[in-house]
C-alpha cells in the first residue's frame, strides 16, 4: 500500500543537501572572492559601484563586499569576515576573503571525492592555529617610545596606505596618522580612536592642501542667523561653553490656556516669555564664556545678544563634534543655564574661524587635553575624497593595532610563503588524509603573493617558483617577497614594507573559521517570499475574517466597483491588452 507523502515545509521552498550543495556553496564563495581578486596590493584596480544613487571607487575589500549586497546565503559569511577585519584590523580586509575563498577551491576535490567534511574541519583548524601560531614566532617586537619604534610606526603607515589612492602622498599623510595615533595612545586613549579623531572632506583644491589640527578639533560653521557676522572671530585662551539648550524665543504652547481680566495683562504674560529667554542669555554671558556652542538652536535674538557683548556663538553643532570639544576643552555639556560656574567652562590656546576652500570652519587649537585631532582632506571630486577617507581610517586602524601589538612582520606575501613552507614540512609528520589537507592549506596561503604579482603584470609562475627555493633553501630567506617595484623578489622587511603581527593572526584565524563555517552547512533551505501578506503573520484564510469571509479589502474593492458601474462602467478587470488601473494614492 503507497503512503501518502509527508510535506513538512511550505510549498515553493527550496531544499538542497549532501555532497552537491556544499560544492555549489564553495563556487558561491569562489565568485565572491574573484570579485575583489584585482584589487589586492599597490598594484590592485579600483571598483566603480553604482547603487542607483551614488558612485562610489573604491578597493577598500570591505567597502566593495558591503556595496555589493550579496544575496547567496552561504557567500555572505565572506562579507562578514571582511567587516570583523575592518573593525578588528582595519586592514587586510581584501585578503582575508582571498585566503577564505582560496582555503575551501584547494579543499574542493576532497569534498568531491567524498572526504567527510569533519575530518577536513578537524585538520584546516589545526593548521589556521598552527600559522597564526608561526605568525607570533616570526614577528619581531619594538618598543614605540623610541625613535626607531616611531620609524617602524611609519612604515607601517605607509604600506597601509601603498594599496590606495592617495598613495603617492605618503609622505603627507604617513606623519599626521602617527602623530594623531600616538597622542591617544599616550593618553591611554586608544579605544576611543573612532570618536576622537574626526575626518572633515572639503571637496576642491589640492589633496596636497589637506591637513592636520593636532589637540585641537575642527568642524564646518553651522546654520547661523542675523548677526553672524559681527561676532568676534578669533580668541586667544577663550573660556568655552557647551551647551544642549535651545536659545530661541519660544511662544507657548498653542493649546495652553490663559484668563486674563484686562487686556493690559496679555503683555505681561509676552513679557514673560522674553524674560525666559534674556535670563538664559544673561546667565550664559555671566559665566564668563567667550564662547557659547550648543547642540540645538541658537536662535537670531540670542545670535545678537551675544554678538553684541563680544562673544561667539554656534548653534546645531554636530553631537560627535561637540563631545570632541567637551574631551578636548576639559568642558562639560550643560543641559540647563542654571547654576553655572567658571569649572564647566572648557579652554583652549586659540580659537578661529577659518576659511578652507569654500567652507568656513571653526578650529580650536592647542586644548588642554591632547586626545583629540581631526583631519581636513581636500580634493577635486567627492569620490576621490570618500575614497581617501576610507584610506585613512584603514591606515589609523593599523597604526592603532601597531601599538597594541608592539611587533611587526613583513608584508608583500613573504610571511604567507614562510607560513607555507612551515606547514608543507609540518603536514610530512602527519599520518593519513590530515597530511593532504594541512598541505592543501599551506598551497592556499600563496594566493596572496600569487594575487600581488598578477595585479602587477608579472609572471607569478616564476615569481613563486623563486621564492618556494628562497624560502626552503636559504637561511636568510624567510622575509623575502614580491617586489612590486622592480618584479622578482627581495628582501620586504629591509624595503619597509611592515605590517602588524596581529593582522596577519586574524586574517588567518578569521578566513580558517570561515572556510570551517562553509564546509560545516549540510543543507540549505531556503524559504519562498511569501505572496499573501497575511501568511507570515499566521492569519487563517481570508484575512482573519471571521467564517473565512471575503478580507476587508476586498469587499470594499467589490463596493468601490459596484459604485463605479452604477456612473458608466467598473474600472476593475481588464481595460485593454496587458493594461489595468493604478491601485494605490487616488488609484481605488
Amino acid at each position: 500500500m503507497m503512503r501518502p507523502g509527508i510535506i513538512l515545509l511550505r510549498e515553493g521552498t527550496d531544499t538542497s543537501q549532501g555532497k552537491a550543495q556544499l560544492v555549489s556553496n564553495i563556487n558561491a564563495c569562489q565568485a565572491v572572492a574573484d570579485a575583489v581578486r584585482t584589487t589586492l596590493g599597490p598594484r590592485g584596480m579600483d571598483k566603480l559601484i553604482f547603487d542607483g544613487r551614488k558612485v562610489t571607487i573604491s578597493n577598500d575589500g570591505a567597502t566593495i563586499m558591503k556595496l555589493l549586497e550579496i544575496a547567496h546565503p552561504a557567500a555572505k559569511t565572506l562579507v562578514d569576515i571582511s567587516m570583523s577585519q575592518d573593525a578588528e584590523v582595519g586592514d587586510g580586509t581584501t585578503s582575508v576573503v582571498l585566503l577564505a575563498g582560496e582555503i575551501l577551491k584547494q579543499l574542493k576535490p576532497f569534498v568531491e571525492e567524498g572526504v567527510h567534511p569533519q575530518i577536513i574541519m578537524r585538520n584546516i583548524r589545526s593548521a589556521g592555529k598552527l600559522a597564526v601560531q608561526k605568525v607570533q614566532e616570526l614577528c619581531v617586537p619594538f618598543d614605540t617610545s623610541t625613535p626607531e619604534g616611531s620609524e617602524m610606526l611609519l612604515k607601517c603607515c605607509s604600506t597601509a596606505l601603498n594599496s590606495k589612492l592617495i598613495a603617492s602622498h605618503q609622505d603627507l599623510f604617513s606623519p599626521m596618522i602617527v602623530d594623531a595615533v600616538k597622542s591617544l595612545h599616550e593618553a591611554g586613549s586608544l579605544d576611543d580612536l573612532d570618536s576622537l579623531i574626526a575626518i572633515k572632506r572639503i571637496p576642491g583644491g589640492d589633496v596636497r592642501q589637506s591637513f592636520l589640527v593636532k589637540g585641537g578639533v575642527a568642524f564646518k560653521k553651522t546654520f547661523s542667523y542675523a548677526g553672524f557676522e559681527q561676532m568676534t572671530k578669533k580668541f586667544d585662551h577663550p573660556k568655552v561653553l557647551l551647551l544642549n539648550v535651545e536659545l530661541e524665543l519660544k511662544s507657548e504652547k498653542e493649546n495652553a490656556e490663559v484668563r486674563i481680566e484686562d487686556p493690559s495683562q496679555y503683555q505681561s504674560i509676552v513679557d514673560a516669555e522674553w524674560q525666559v529667554i534674556y535670563d538664559k542669555l544673561d546667565a550664559c554671558v555671566d559665566c564668563g564664556a567667550n564662547i557659547v556652542l550648543s547642540k540645538l538652536p541658537i536662535g537670531d535674538l540670542a545670535t545678537q545678544y551675544f554678538a553684541d557683548r563680544g562673544l561667539f556663538c554656534a548653534g546645531r553643532v554636530e553631537d560627535g563634534d561637540l563631545k570632541r570639544v567637551a574631551k578636548a576643552t576639559g568642558g562639560t555639556i550643560q543641559t540647563s543655564t542654571n547654576d553655572m560656574f567658571e569649572g564647566v567652562l572648557g579652554t583652549c590656546g586659540g580659537f578661529e574661524e577659518k576659511r578652507v576652500g569654500d567652507e568656513r570652519f571653526n578650529v580650536f587649537a592647542d586644548c588642554p587635553a591632547k586626545l583629540t585631532s581631526t583631519i581636513v582632506l581636500r580634493g577635486g571630486s567627492e569620490q576621490f575624497i570618500a575614497e581617501s577617507e576610507r584610506s585613512i581610517h584603514d591606515a589609523l586602524m593599523v597604526v592603532k593595532r601597531a601599538l597594541k601589538s608592539r611587533a611587526v612582520v613583513a608584508g608583500g606575501g613573504a610571511v604567507e610563503m614562510e607560513v607555507s613552507r612551515f606547514l608543507r614540512e609540518h603536514a610530512l609528520t602527519i599520518e593519513g588524509k590530515g597530511q593532504l589537507i594541512v598541505s592543501a592549506f599551506a598551497k592556499a596561503l600563496e594566493v596572496v603573493p600569487r594575487q600581488l604579482c598578477d595585479n602587477a603584470g608579472f609572471d607569478s609562475t616564476d615569481i613563486l617558483s623563486s621564492l618556494r627555493r628562497k624560502h626552503t633553501h636559504d637561511d636568510d630567506g624567510k622575509w623575502y617577497g614580491v617586489d612590486i617595484a622592480n618584479g622578482g623578489i627581495c628582501d620586504t622587511f629591509n624595503s619597509g614594507v611592515w605590517e602588524p603581527s596581529d593582522n596577519k593572526a586574524n586574517s588567518y584565524a578569521s578566513s580558517t573559521e570561515a572556510a570551517c563555517v562553509i564546509l560545516s552547512i549540510d543543507e540549505t533551505v531556503i524559504n519562498p517570499r511569501s505572496q499573501d501578506p497575511g501568511a507570515a503573520t499566521g492569519m487563517p484564510p481570508g484575512g482573519g475574517m471571521p467564517g473565512g469571509g471575503k478580507p476587508l479589502s476586498n469587499m470594499m474593492g467589490g463596493a468601490m466597483d459596484a459604485a463605479n458601474a452604477q456612473k458608466g462602467g467598473s474600472r476593475s478587470g481588464n481595460l485593454g491588452q496587458g493594461v489595468s488601473y493604478m491601485k494605490g494614492r487616488g488609484g481605488g
